[in-house]
């Protein structure tokens, strides 16, 4: 019986409760419909009031902490979008400024052919070349398959660059004028005078058996292919004279030069097809058994 009477007053209580509850919202809105004034409303806004300032103190940091977390990840995004942007602007500006260059390669060849009509010239790409600088020497794509032949001459636009010593189907070996074991007859163009170009280092020449004499070579003269020899043919730029010496004890003078080409960091070159060495003993013996037929 006890707990029976407890269990309706536990609904009795509840049933005022819900009433209680009904009736206030009844009278805000009767209140709110009218624009009479809302004292229940004054009575929980002056209740709620410190609690809603309390909680927006409390909540401000953290809102402001999730604003900057949203302003750092748009700028991130945005500074990985520009990131990407202007690695795609490098690489374009790299591949247009390697076409600039080969466009100029070509354009000095396009020129120097020109200007040398008679010459029939195979243009050719490096390939390879020494990697320790102590042989003087470049490798090309073009071979026995293209006409190429050992002692062709080679040619770059700013002057020669060396001669054919090994020749496979696709490719040759070409050495340079910088090799130490390269020979070329060469002349002064100011005055004339003769001598043989040698190599002397990875980056410069010397001009050996020069005349003696005070204007015969200087520096600032450049120096041509002279034919001498039939190697070569006549008036290729070879270098330009930077330095003269002349002991008392020497016949000749002899001098430095730095190659007219720059064969450290050749791309291109040019095989002369349309000429092939000369070779001097052959022409003696044919014209010594000339002189003995008559």
């Amino acid at each position: 019986m006890a707990g029976e009477a407890r269990r309706i007053k536990g609904s009795h209580s509840w049933a005022v409760a819900v009433i209680l509850l009904l009736l206030f919202i009844l009278s805000w809105l009767i209140l709110e419909e009218t624009g009479e004034v809302n004292p229940v409303r004054d009575a929980f806004s002056r209740v709620l009031a410190p609690i809603q300032f309390a909680l927006s103190r409390v909540s401000r940091p953290g809102l402001r902490a999730l604003d900057r977390l949203g302003r750092l990840a748009a700028i991130e995004a945005e500074n990985e979008a520009l990131r990407r942007e202007n690695a795609e602007l490098r690489a374009e500006v790299i591949a247009l400024r390697e076409a600039r260059i080969e466009n100029e390669n070509y354009r000095r060849q396009l020129n120097f052919k020109s200007a040398v009509p008679n010459f029939q010239l195979l243009s050719a790409e490096v390939i390879g070349r020494d990697p320790t600088n102590l042989l003087q020497y470049v490798i090309i794509d073009r071979g026995s398959a293209d006409g190429i032949k050992t002692g062709m001459p080679v040619l770059a636009a700013e002057g020669l660059v060396g001669r054919i010593q090994q020749v496979s189907a696709a490719s040759s070996k070409i050495v340079l004028i910088t090799d130490p074991s390269s020979s070329v007859s060469a002349m002064i163009q100011r005055s004339r005078a003769t001598g043989v170009v040698q190599g002397y280092s990875s980056r410069e020449l010397i001009m050996r058996y020069i005349p003696p004499g005070g204007d015969a070579v200087m520096p600032g003269d450049i120096v041509l292919t002279s034919g001498l020899g039939g190697n070569f043919p006549r008036r290729l730029p070879i270098g330009q004279v930077t330095e003269v010496s002349h002991e008392d004890v020497q016949m000749f003078q002899e001098a430095k030069l730095i190659p007219a080409a720059d064969l450290y960091d050749l791309e291109m070159v040019m095989v002369l097809l349309n000429f092939g060495p000369v070779d001097l003993d052959l022409q003696e013996n044919a014209g010594a058994l000339a002189n003995g037929g008559e």
